[in-house]
């Protein structure tokens, strides 16, 4: 969706430019999740590294000497530092952010500490994997994710990234709130496409799409009578191009999952009416594609 309305900014006709683009920004995605991931492992080790330098000074406070050392010892971070999975991955994207910009993680190191919910975690120095869990979890959520200066810095780095960062954070949260009590947390980085086909699938949507432009437009056009082209909001008319392409030229995907995962885009990019307005036109585009039989289904319970 993003290429695509790169394209109509751009006006660019470059299919196979396009196309090379769109396959890079998917992968710049996962960079971008290691990239976050990675934030807390950092912090951990920034902390850890402080500690010890605090220890060996030549004047020792007796809390220096002695620290309360419930956050480095944190069990979901000790999970994420040791998991093969996000070490492999951090490795084979060749991910060291944080190593060359390590002022960004003393930043958010800093926020942590001075933030009401270390000093309730670290009122006392017992623990229980829930509590870590719910702590690093809160952490990532309330301070990580929206800190203004991580922001400007992903977004300087590449500007692609600035729709990618909710979709990521929110996945992010999602994993470090299921992490189990496990050798490895249950905790994998997740696939780009969980098969040949899926990303076979991306370029044949995408290829689909552009060289079926206009016949797509048509589609809808005469369902928005009382609205001028120009009125449509840009994400919408591509959704709306998308979700019909669906319909028309990939029989084995069902109507009613075109339907829904568009209407999510639509909640998640547009304006706050245009999932009813999507939603309206395609239902109406799918009676009448059933009754004019070129709504084109395969399989079992694929209407």
């Amino acid at each position: 969706m993003q290429t695509l309305y790169s394209m109509r900014q751009t006006q660019s006709d470059n299919l196979e430019k396009e196309e090379k683009f769109l396959f890079q920004s998917i992968e710049n995605v996962q960079d971008l999740y290691l990239i976050m991931v990675s934030t807390l492992v950092e912090i951990q080790s920034k902390e850890d590294t402080l500690i010890e330098i605090s220890r060996n000074k030549h004047l020792v406070t007796k809390e220096e000497k002695n620290p309360n050392l419930k956050f480095v010892n944190n069990k979901v971070l000790n999970i994420l530092t040791e998991n093969k999975s996000l070490l492999n991955a951090l490795e084979d994207r060749k991910i060291n952010n944080w190593k060359l910009n390590d002022d960004y993680i003393i930043i958010l190191q800093q926020a942590i500490k001075e933030s009401s919910l270390y000093e309730n975690y670290m009122s006392n120095t017992k623990s229980n994997f829930e509590e870590d869990r719910d702590f690093i979890a809160s952490v990532f959520a309330e301070i990580i994710a929206p800190n203004i200066k991580l922001y400007e810095y992903l977004e300087d780095h590449k500007l692609t990234w600035i729709d990618d960062i909710p979709l990521v954070n929110t996945l992010i949260l999602k994993q470090l709130k299921a992490i189990q009590n496990t050798e490895n947390g249950n905790f994998f980085v997740p696939k780009l496409y969980n098969d040949t086909e899926d990303k076979e699938f991306v370029g044949n949507l995408f290829r689909k799409v552009v060289l079926n432009d206009k016949e797509l437009a048509k589609e809808f056009a005469e369902k928005t009578p009382n609205w001028e082209a120009d009125r449509i909001a840009e994400i919408d008319t591509i959704i709306l191009k998308m979700a019909i392409c669906e319909f028309l030229k990939f029989p084995s995907i069902p109507a009613k999952v075109t339907i829904n995962e568009y209407l999510e885009l639509a909640k998640e990019y547009s304006t706050p009416k245009s999932s009813i307005f999507i939603n309206g036109i395609l239902d109406n585009l799918v009676k009448e594609f059933e009754t004019n039989g070129k709504l084109k289904k395969t399989g079992r319970g694929l209407m």
